[in-house]
């Protein structure tokens, strides 16, 4: 009988793996936390008609990419390929935006039946910012100084430049699209397939072509800047002014647009050089008429999002993690030959209680102390506790041993055992 695998581009992500990304949900988490931000958790699974209404029919997203399918009833569903449209959807409904300014973020798996390729799954995680009810330029600076903020806890700051752009209101980029429409169908024997696809659609998609020859006809092609109203422009003024005075960076991209069509006014994207075309690590933007388009009354909004996959990418390869998000464990307790192996599982559970957040692995299953220490020190942890048998008279003790090269040992009484590895723990880490 063959074995069963994982479905093609949805990874399992091993025990070897997961501190990296606890590391970066802890980090992320305090930070968001700190902006006042509260955590929401919305459904994988939502009606199809969610994401043609948001992210918009004529997107690859929606096109090509959503797992979508019919249940029992015969309703549409997909599965969710982004979280702004549920998160959007979930604070409506229970009615959280009315009159109300929130500031949310949520983090989970997304899907779409892309082709997969390094940093990029068809499930994949990711985790989103969103702001609702402000209108000014300052939440715009808000949100993009978190991610600012994201990597200078992440070590990323050098790792990472900021673009951004003024893609102005639908009536702007409808003006813009015609131009480009017009412009572009000169050319239209030039274009690659599916930009000619796009051309009486969606044009602005055009612009989003990674396809080198398209690139190169568009830097003859009408600009957005040409287009943007005075009101988007002075909005796009200010959160620039914003972004200076806080010592954000920012390069200005006239081409940058995003590739769904809830988005008006600012857009942004965080990109690195250091992971090959897989380049955008954190993206995002104003997206004022999505609230409405979905059935609520017209809400100021502005968020971002950014994939853990590829954020795990970067870090290992500019090598920003700290030695101790691989430290697992503090403690392993094990048996001298002889020694009943209930003592072992007792006494660790003592040190969890009287060290609380201390984490400790008992070792179970039984074998010979030099086979018991030799696991001991693959297990990761910094110190090992060993039972030894009880003495006939006086205070039983057991042995601290460093599970370094050197392998240092010490008999401590077992009253003052919890003392005694609070100090070993407060040295420097072991280099084993």
């Amino acid at each position: 009988m063959s074995k069963i695998q994982a479905i093609r581009g949805m990874n399992d992500i091993l025990p070897t793996e997961t501190p990296t990304w606890q590391y970066i949900e802890q980090v992320t988490q305090t930070l968001v936390q700190s902006y006042g931000y509260r955590e929401i958790r919305f459904p994988v699974l939502e009606q199809s008609q969610l994401f043609k209404r948001s992210i918009g029919e004529v997107t690859d997203i929606v096109e090509k990419e959503m797992y979508s399918f019919a249940d029992r009833n015969g309703d549409e569903l997909s599965l969710r390929p982004e979280g702004t449209a549920g998160c959007v959807r979930a604070a409506e409904q229970h009615g959280l935006l009315y009159n109300q300014q929130q500031r949310l973020w949520y983090r989970g798996p997304m899907f779409r039946h892309e082709r997969p390729q390094k940093g990029r799954y068809r499930q994949f995680h990711q985790v989103g910012i969103e702001s609702f009810g402000m209108s000014g330029p300052d939440i715009d600076a808000e949100i993009i100084m978190i991610s600012a903020a994201l990597w200078r806890e992440l070590g990323l700051t050098q790792s990472v430049r900021l673009e951004i752009n003024n893609i102005g209101t639908a009536a702007d980029r409808q003006a813009f699209g015609a131009a480009l429409t017009a412009f572009l169908q000169q050319h239209e024997a030039d274009l690659d397939d599916d930009s000619r696809r796009r051309l009486l659609s969606n044009p602005l998609r055009v612009l989003d072509s990674k396809v080198p020859s398209t690139q190169a006809l568009l830097s003859d092609a009408p600009t957005l800047v040409e287009f943007v109203s005075a009101e988007t422009a002075a909005h796009y003024d200010a959160l620039k002014q914003l972004l200076r005075a806080n010592q954000v960076a920012f390069v200005e991209n006239p081409r940058l647009v995003r590739g769904l069509d809830y988005y008006n006014n600012m857009v942004f994207e965080w990109i690195t050089d250091d992971l090959g075309a897989q380049g955008t690590v954190c993206a995002g933007g104003r997206y004022d008429s999505l609230v409405a388009q979905l059935g609520g009354r017209g809400t100021p909004a502005v968020g971002l999002a950014f994939g853990m996959e590829r954020l795990v990418l970067l870090l290992e390869s500019v090598g920003t993690l700290p030695a101790s998000v691989q430290q697992v464990l503090d403690v392993t307790v094990l048996a001298s030959d002889g020694v009943d192996s209930a003592q072992v599982l007792t006494l660790a559970e003592h040190l969890r209680v009287s060290l609380p957040g201390i984490r400790v692995l008992s070792h179970c299953g039984g074998g010979k102390f030099n086979s018991q220490l030799k696991k001991a020190y693959n297990s990761g942890a910094r110190v090992a506790v060993i039972v030894d048998p009880a003495p006939a008279s006086g205070e039983p003790t057991v042995r601290l041993r460093r599970l370094d090269d050197e392998g240092r040992s010490e008999s401590v009484p077992l009253s003052a055992l919890a003392g005694a590895l609070t100090g070993v723990l407060s040295e420097s880490p072991v280099t084993a």
